[in-house]
């Protein structure tokens, strides 16, 4: 039977007669059964030249105070109900633009699409909604946007490692909350897409430049492009020999 919606007070006290007012709570099973290379994909970020639009997003919480970090166990307010095709069990990501510098986001200032988790609607009005979060990739804050729930494909592996296109580097340029600075296993954007040849599954090597004189580039990792857009691709680090920062050269295996 759907849930419609609920006055606060009267939800709380269908929730737990002993939950305190102050921190309105439910607790409900996250992505159990999914396997960990597709949650983490899930949160992985990708690159935006444009503002996202908006018109879902985190509006607040039900506590009896204003809180801007929302986490797993709050109920979060969404700004949409039915009229806008909002539904009981409905599940969307949170995300988060975060442009490079504090300045309008466009083409020579992108942001970086930080997912932040994803939430189920767990109950609804015409016009707003209550949710729950699945999922936190990170703390959900007010104003985080939602788009759709789907899982991601994991890319195709392939056992082929042809040798680095030489001549055609690209460069790293950010992750998630404009990190600059990655490991194996870490996420991060390059100015390589699928206008450059870029398809999922596609193999980097990923080098840096020692600024020495008559000397080759330095060999630092390898990484698997994840997700790709035309402009932008998102990499996986598989193999760390240093430490990757912004800037470092990447070549695609082809």
């Amino acid at each position: 039977m759907k849930r419609q919606w609920i006055p606060a007070v009267l939800l709380l006290a269908g929730l737990g007669a002993g939950a305190p007012a102050a921190a309105q709570r439910v607790v409900l099973p996250g992505p159990a059964g999914l396997p960990p290379e597709v949650v983490s994909l899930a949160c992985a970020p990708t690159l935006t030249f444009e503002p996202p639009p908006m018109p879902l997003r985190i509006t607040g919480s039900q506590n009896a105070s204003v809180r801007r970090l929302l986490a797993p166990g709050d109920l979060l307010t969404i700004n949409a109900g039915t009229d806008n095709g909002l539904d009981v069990g409905q599940q969307y990501y949170t995300r988060r633009a975060v442009p490079r510098e504090k300045r309008a986001v466009g083409r020579d200032n992108p942001a970086v699409i930080q997912t932040t988790g994803w939430i189920r609607i767990y109950a609804v009005d015409r016009t707003m909604s209550l949710a729950t979060v699945v999922h936190p990739c990170d703390s959900l804050e007010l104003n985080d946007y939602l788009e759709p729930f789907a899982l991601p494909a994991l890319p195709p592996a392939s056992p082929d490692r042809p040798a680095a296109q030489r001549g055609n580097y690209g460069r790293v340029m950010i992750g998630n909350d404009n990190r600059r600075s990655f490991g194996k296993g870490d996420y991060l954007v390059v100015d390589r897409g699928s206008d450059h040849g870029v398809a999922p599954g596609a193999q980097f090597v990923l080098y840096r430049d020692q600024l020495t004189p008559g000397n080759f580039l330095f060999e630092i990792g390898e990484a698997v492009a994840v997700t790709v857009s035309p402009e932008a691709s998102t990499l996986q680090v598989t193999l760390s020999r240093d430490g990757i920062l912004v800037g470092d050269y990447v070549a695609m295996r082809r």
